[in-house]
């Protein structure tokens, strides 16, 4: 027999082992919400919207409307909408109206924010079939999970997929376009002096078109493999490259890594920063790479951001050779690199700017 102590501890460990078992399942709600446009319809609804009221609006059929309840239980909880009373007439009985969240504002589709294309690509099954391969890493030959999965590399997946492929580059631009907001916003002052910019793995070029409009003064460049830029026009101030990070990288004043080095192993990382380090042109001068990245904290009081950290170091350790890494591993790329001094700004909550110069 147990004595009450000991009863409330199993009973507290059993829910937390429920809580990380069912964890996918608010992930994959989510997901079902913004394929079924509720954020939208809630959007342009322009008041809150009632169980009724949105039933109505979504295209599905009557047999599964008890659902949609259910559905939105699980996204109330979870602080993606909200609910407020509706007063109506008073003969009237008073009903609740759902709401959006500052969470579920950024899944909204017209919107620049939009964070949909990332929510999709990231929990398409393409993502997340490898996951259950993990063991595959610590097991037998040791392979990634992904080659295990797959029978190749993520990349090369990619690459034989369009459609996952476009997906993820959608998601993938989704996310520059949300994030340079901010860097424009908050940290202008990094570009500054700046006459030359090149975006390494710089993708479809949503990164360096923020930067071109926030800085009309500057050439920028985005440097990706040939199956990414090789059909995308370029402009006045923005050219598009191909090539390989791994054999060189064109000139300019700064180089920007965004979400690019935590895909790589440490001794990649190097080979990377050293063509970096050799592209730059105003060494004495401003010259500088400028990656965005994850910098792992240990800030207790930052627990959700810190697990999403450490979540995304799962992803790299699933699908690539990379890692999510604290400011003591960036350091040593550095110096392995030949770099002279670096500088960290924490703006961007998951995510950091490290100016590094040589």
């Amino acid at each position: 027999m147990m004595n009450g102590e000991e009863a409330k501890e199993l009973l507290e460990a059993q829910a937390h082992i429920w809580n990380y078992t069912f964890n996918y399942i608010t992930s994959m709600s989510l997901k079902c919400a913004v394929q079924l446009g509720i954020p939208d319809i809630i959007h342009n609804h322009t008041k809150p919207i009632t169980l009724s009221e949105l039933v109505k609006a979504l295209p599905i059929p009557q047999i599964r409307s008890p659902c949609v309840y259910r559905l939105m239980r699980i996204l109330v909880h979870s602080g993606f909408f909200a609910i407020e009373k509706i007063h109506k007439h008073l003969e009237e009985k008073e009903v609740e109206g759902y709401m959006l969240t500052p969470s579920s504002r950024l899944l909204l589709k017209n919107q620049a924010s939009n964070l949909s294309p990332f929510l999709l690509s990231m929990t398409d099954s393409a993502i997340v079939t490898p996951f259950h391969f993990m063991s595959a890493l610590f097991q037998g030959s040791g392979c990634l999970p992904v080659e295990a999965a797959y029978g190749m590399s993520i990349w090369e997946y990619l690459l034989k997929h369009p459609e996952i492929s476009k997906s993820f580059n959608d998601g993938m631009a989704s996310d520059a376009q949300f994030l340079m907001t901010f860097v424009i916003q908050d940290c202008k002052t990094m570009f500054e002096g700046s006459k030359s910019l090149v975006d390494v793995g710089g993708g479809t070029g949503t990164a360096a078109k923020v930067i071109s409009e926030a800085f009309p003064n500057i050439k920028c460049m985005v440097f990706d493999l040939p199956q990414v830029v090789s059909n995308l026009e370029g402009s006045e101030s923005i050219e598009f490259v191909a090539g390989d990070m791994f054999e060189s990288i064109p000139s300019a004043d700064t180089i920007l890594l965004k979400w690019i080095l935590h895909d790589w192993s440490d001794e990649e990382c190097v080979k990377i920063l050293k063509k970096c380090r050799e592209a730059i042109l105003s060494k004495d001068n401003g010259g500088k790479v400028i990656i965005i990245d994850i910098v792992i904290q240990e800030d207790e009081e930052k627990f959700e951001s810190i697990e999403s950290q450490l979540c995304s170091d799962m992803l790299m350790m699933v699908h690539t050779t990379g890692k999510e890494r604290t400011e003591t591993e960036w350091k040593e790329l550095f110096v392995e690199a030949g770099f002279a001094s670096y500088k960290i700004t924490h703006a961007l909550a998951l995510r950091s700017i490290i100016e590094v110069f040589p």
